[in-house]
């Protein structure tokens, strides 16, 4: 076989089980508050310990309010989660990120910019989108809680090997073209289920130009093509990104680990038991229209028709349109936005700030879109104000919030009402994802400004230089 995958899985692997599954190894977990509670009280009924408690960070995210952080969190639900995951970690010696610490912020945007995820680890959360930390060369895939309990007791998992595919995007992407809509057009290929069963590697030139935040990115949305997860074969890029960071190795150190990181490629000779190959000059900036991430569409088409689909997938495209208001054939360049999301583990960063930046510089918020800008840390916060984005921000009318996951799923404060629709730079789409009731329209950071300074869908390219 010789892929990457098989290389970073092998040398994890403690033992195959007999017509079972294998026993892996896991570097690195990451817990938050809303699927860890039960692992913790499974450890104390059964009066176990942490194995490697060293190996295991926690924060709050989900629930964390994005205003008011140093004040006690109105929601009783959030509100307990929050503070159980605090007990908990003192009570099992975890080291945490509480709310309102300059470390603290959406987790899988903490790992990468902390270096605490490097190249060649296996890392776990209970989370579906543990897969962004795969753009660092990384196998990395959601679990259950009940998942989360065996690695706090044992640093290992029971798993089913999963199939390989790479996907190569070739050439160069276009002007307002980034990594948000290369992953909506891939989902809308392949569909979300076309990955099922698979771990997805990314290749090729695209993928070789993006930067780091890009990756991220890229991974982040793997799951939502069904794969189990999905990365990126680390090389200079990475390293220079990594250098520096505060748990990435130092010195002496630092120069053996990147030894070991450049052998972490697939072979030439690597046989996938998929592979797939697209054109960079065939994506366009995208949105999509449905209930699923896979539904969706370049700025500039219509809303497809029914068509010759069979009668179930007729039924619930048609199911999807009624929900999103929506019509057949209809173009989806100018409908009327109430709200923009800039943010979650997705579309978080400094970059995406950068290109949101990019769009909204000399023009004016549109009068009744309400915009939510949440940087995924207090590091992406710092990085905001230090480069004056908050202050082209300001000026054009928009507020910066607190980090957390935010809009992107109906956990804390911060719900879209019934009915409006949202653009949204988060990772899905689904009915009452971000609100009961509430419309998402998933696009990237350029799609998304050019929608808050237009108060209707609009094609990012009209507002470029």
């Amino acid at each position: 076989m010789n892929t990457l995958f098989d290389k970073i899985w092998d040398r994890h692997v403690v033992q195959n089980v007999k017509d079972g599954p294998t026993q892996l190894y896991i570097d690195r977990l990451y817990c938050h508050e809303v699927t860890s509670p039960q692992a913790f009280d499974g450890m104390r009924a059964r009066g176990l310990k942490c194995l490697r408690p060293q190996k295991v960070f926690c924060m709050p995210d989900h629930n964390t309010p994005t205003h008011d952080q140093d004040k006690p969190i109105e929601d009783p639900v959030s509100r307990a989660q929050v503070d159980a995951l605090e007990r908990n970690c003192r009570e099992f010696n975890l080291t945490l990120f509480p709310m309102m610490s300059p470390d603290n912020g959406i987790i899988h945007v903490v790992g990468p910019e902390k270096g605490l995820s490097l190249p060649g680890m296996t890392i776990v959360c209970g989370d579906s989108h543990t897969s962004t930390h795969g753009a660092m060369g990384a196998v990395a895939f959601g679990i259950g809680t009940s998942e989360v309990e065996m690695v706090l007791a044992s640093q290992c998992i029971l798993q089913q090997k999963p199939k390989s595919m790479r996907i190569n995007i070739n050439g160069k992407l276009g002007k307002g073209v980034t990594p948000k809509d290369v992953a909506l057009f891939l989902m809308a290929k392949i569909t979300t289920s076309g990955a099922t069963g698979y771990f997805v590697e990314y290749a090729g030139e695209v993928v070789e130009h993006m930067s780091m935040e890009g990756r991220l990115t890229l991974c982040n949305l793997s799951i939502e093509m069904g794969a189990r997860g999905g990365f990126i074969a680390p090389d200079d890029t990475t390293f220079q990104y990594l250098k520096g960071r505060e748990y990435a190795p130092k010195g002496e150190e630092w120069e053996k680990a990147v030894e070991y990181w450049r052998t972490l490629k697939s072979g030439d000779d690597a046989v996938f038991d998929r592979e797939l190959t697209f054109d960079a000059a065939d994506i366009e900036p995208r949105i999509t229209y449905g209930t699923n991430p896979g539904m969706g569409i370049a700025i500039n088409e219509c809303v497809p028709m029914v068509g010759d689909m069979p009668d179930a997938g007729k039924a619930a495209f048609e199911k999807s349109l009624r929900y999103m208001g929506l019509e057949q054939g209809q173009p989806i360049i100018g409908h009327p936005v109430d709200y923009v999301f800039l943010g979650a583990c997705t579309n978080g960063r400094i970059e995406d700030f950068r290109a949101f930046a990019s769009i909204v510089k000399g023009r004016k918020k549109a009068e009744g879109v309400t915009a939510w800008l949440v940087p995924g840390s207090w590091v992406v916060d710092k990085q905001i104000r230090k480069e004056g984005l908050d202050r082209i921000l300001q000026e054009a009318g928009f507020e910066i919030r607190q980090p957390g996951c935010s809009a992107c799923l109906a956990m804390n404060d911060d719900k879209v009402p019934p009915g409006k629709y949202c653009v949204a730079t988060s990772n899905r789409n689904f009915e009452g994802r971000q609100g009961p009731g509430a419309r998402t329209l998933l696009a990237s950071p350029l799609t998304a400004a050019a929608a808050a300074v237009t108060g209707v869908v609009t094609d990012p390219r009209t507002l470029m230089g």
